[in-house]
Order: C-alpha cells, then sequence, then structure tokens
C-alpha cells in the first residue's frame, strides 16, 4: 500500500504516543496556537469557535466532540475549524480532571449520593458492564437469546446523565476563560502581522522606485522573453 507505514510500530509504542506524542503535548499545544491565530476571520468570531470547542470536552459524547463543537459554534456564529481545533483541549492528559469534575457536579446537581447502594460499581466497571450488555444484546439481536439493558440503564443513570448535567457548568466556565483570553491574544497578534505585511510591501514599493530598477526589470523581462 501506498501510504503503509515502512516500520511497523509495536503496539506498546503505539498506546505511548497515544499518551505523549513524539513532540510532546507541548508543542501539540503550540501547533494549535499558531493555527488558530492564523485563522482568517475577526477575534471574536474564533474566540466563539474556541469557546465551543473546548465546552465540548466537557460534554460525555467521546467520538462525537468534533460534530457537536462544529453544531454549536454553527448556532454561535463562531468559526468552525477554531471550534475544531480548540477540541484538543480534550486529551488523554485532560480527560481524567475533566471527567471527574463534571461528575462530581453532575452528582451534585442531581443530589446522588456517591457512596450510596445504588451506586455499586466503581466507573470503569460501569464501563465494561455497559460495553457487554451492548455485545450481548447485539448477539441477542440475530439469536434466541433475551436482550439485557440493566447495566445500560445503570451506566446512563449514574455515568452518563450525571456527565452529561455535570459538565455544562464547568464547560461554560472553561470556554469563556478561553474566550477571554484567546481575544486580545489574537487582536494583538492580527494587529502585529498586518504592520509586518505593510512594512514588507512599503519595502517592495521603495525598492522598486530606486534608480535603475525600471532598467534591470526591463533587460530581465527581455532575457526571459
Amino acid at each position: 500500500m501506498v501510504f503503509k507505514r515502512r516500520d511497523r510500530r509495536p503496539i506498546w509504542k503505539v498506546v505511548l504516543e497515544f499518551f505523549w506524542p513524539r513532540g510532546g503535548w507541548g508543542r501539540a499545544a503550540l501547533y494549535i496556537k499558531h493555527r488558530l491565530r492564523r485563522l482568517p476571520d475577526p477575534p471574536h468570531r474564533i474566540a466563539r469557535g474556541i469557546f465551543a470547542g473546548v465546552f465540548t470536552t466537557f460534554t460525555p459524547f467521546y467520538g462525537l466532540h468534533f460534530i457537536c463543537a462544529g453544531l454549536i459554534a454553527l448556532v454561535m456564529r463562531g468559526n468552525i475549524l477554531a471550534a475544531l481545533l480548540a477540541t484538543f483541549f480534550g486529551n488523554p492528559l485532560t480527560y481524567v480532571p475533566i471527567g471527574v469534575i463534571s461528575m462530581r457536579t453532575g452528582y451534585f446537581l442531581l443530589g446522588i449520593d456517591r457512596g450510596g447502594p445504588e451506586v455499586h460499581r466503581s466507573l470503569g466497571g460501569k464501563f465494561m458492564d455497559a460495553g457487554a450488555d451492548l455485545k450481548g444484546n447485539l448477539i441477542a439481536a440475530f439469536t434466541d437469546k433475551d436482550m439485557d439493558w440493566t447495566s445500560l440503564h445503570v451506566f446512563y443513570d449514574e455515568v452518563f446523565f450525571p456527565y452529561l448535567i455535570g459538565g455544562i457548568i464547568p464547560g461554560i466556565i472553561a470556554g469563556l476563560v478561553a474566550y477571554y483570553i484567546s481575544v486580545p491574544l489574537i487582536q494583538a497578534y492580527q494587529k502585529r502581522r498586518k504592520g509586518v505585511l505593510k512594512a514588507k510591501l512599503a519595502a517592495l514599493k521603495g525598492k522598486a522606485h530606486l534608480p535603475g530598477h525600471e532598467e534591470r526589470k526591463k533587460k530581465k523581462d527581455e532575457k526571459a522573453g
């Protein structure tokens, strides 16, 4: 295959680079920062897109963050590409604290007792039980086995719904912080960039008026012809 890697990486290396890329997350963040600054849009539209992307990382719709961020940015009239880039605020280093904050906020708002008898399994256990239910029900759809939705109901009541409700407030707060930080930074960057472009244009115009420039240009055109 044309795009197949020549050196096949072992599984442990693939997993390691997922949590820690070769250049590190600092380099990845630097790249995203430069990409956001260079977007051809007014600072407030870019910042609204950043808000949408950061807010989306506090939702439990893993695998659909790009779609959610794009839709929110569309509704807010923000920059969609900025929203997609800002979803990288959620990464393997931040998903755990984001999840803990969202879940605890959800438990508090919904009045769920985390130590009560209804919370009978760990978070990882509930994920595993829900996955087992999905697999079992998929098999049951093509066999004579009975479907069992018990673990999925537990997952929804004790994980997904608290995460969904609890992520709203911290998501808005984080999104607003990102918005108000990014607006002046993008404004300053775009202003500086315009100044650099104007200086280059002025230098080119000044060079065009230097003595002998027209003659050199004419000779160059004659040689090219």
